[in-house]
């Protein structure tokens, strides 16, 4: 039985969680409502590579609205993004703060380094996939014929690039996860290193599916940094798995 359990009752427990719903709730939505007026920068950040793609392939490329609202629901999607991306403080720590009662003093500390550790790998796996989009947009461009004209439908090039985005993120966080499960004795770091080939598989597999198919070079730009972070996460549980067997001596 954890702490919690031990001092709150179902309903309180069901309470506790409301509040802190509603908390992040409120502020996703303060958030977007900021985000709205933000949202035009992002926009003009998403035409840009293809501006550069239509300057240097000497074609006509837009983006293209195929319905009355369309613009207005590119911008309200936007303003979601910016506003949950800006709010993620709050709710994260509205998470953090419900389950921290229940953890123990070890898995606290596990926590708080995995929480520090895991949302500047997210915000540098985004800004990764951010970098790569250009590079994507003039490759697949590219492909329309001389006299040929791009006219790219804008909702789904904003999901197809906040996907590529969001991905990137989560796909530098794994790592983490491995020293996690070292550092909570389920996962040696014998066995990380053992399975370099399956790590490097499933990353360039993961690379190849989030970029396109005829983009190697996007797809080595991810890749590149997830095999580092792969790497990295087997030396601290090295690190970790030394210190333990020295204070087993």
């Amino acid at each position: 039985m954890t702490r919690r359990d031990a001092r709150m009752s179902l309903a309180a427990h069901v309470s506790e969680l409301r509040k802190r719903a509603v908390r992040s709730a409120a502020a996703v939505l303060a958030g977007t409502v900021g985000g709205w007026f933000v949202s035009p920068l992002l926009l003009a950040a998403l035409r840009a590579p293809i501006a550069e793609a239509a300057a240097s392939q000497h074609r006509l490329a837009a983006l293209n609205f195929d319905t009355i609202t369309g613009a207005f629901d590119l911008r309200m999607q936007a303003a979601f993004a910016i506003g949950l991306v800006a709010s993620s403080p709050i709710w994260l720590y509205q998470a953090w703060a419900y389950l921290v009662p229940a953890l123990s003093r070890k898995e606290l500390r596990y926590g708080f380094g995995f929480f520090f550790t895991a949302v500047p790998l997210f915000l540098g796996g985004c800004v990764a996939g951010w970098l790569i989009v250009p590079h994507i947009v003039l490759l697949l461009t590219g492909f329309a014929g001389d006299g040929s004209s791009s006219f790219i439908q804008a909702n789904d090039y904003f999901q197809f690039v906040l996907k590529l985005v969001v991905a990137a993120g989560f796909a530098f966080v794994s790592p983490v996860f491995l020293v996690l499960l070292n550092l909570l004795g389920i996962l040696p770091a014998r066995s990380i290193l053992r399975s370099w080939w399956i790590a490097f598989l499933v990353i360039v597999g993961f690379t190849a599916i989030v970029t396109p198919s005829a983009d190697v070079i996007s797809m080595l730009l991810l890749a590149g940094p997830l095999i580092a972070l792969y790497y990295a996460a087997w030396s601290v549980a090295a690190l970790h798995d030394r210190r333990v067997a020295r204070q087993l001596v």
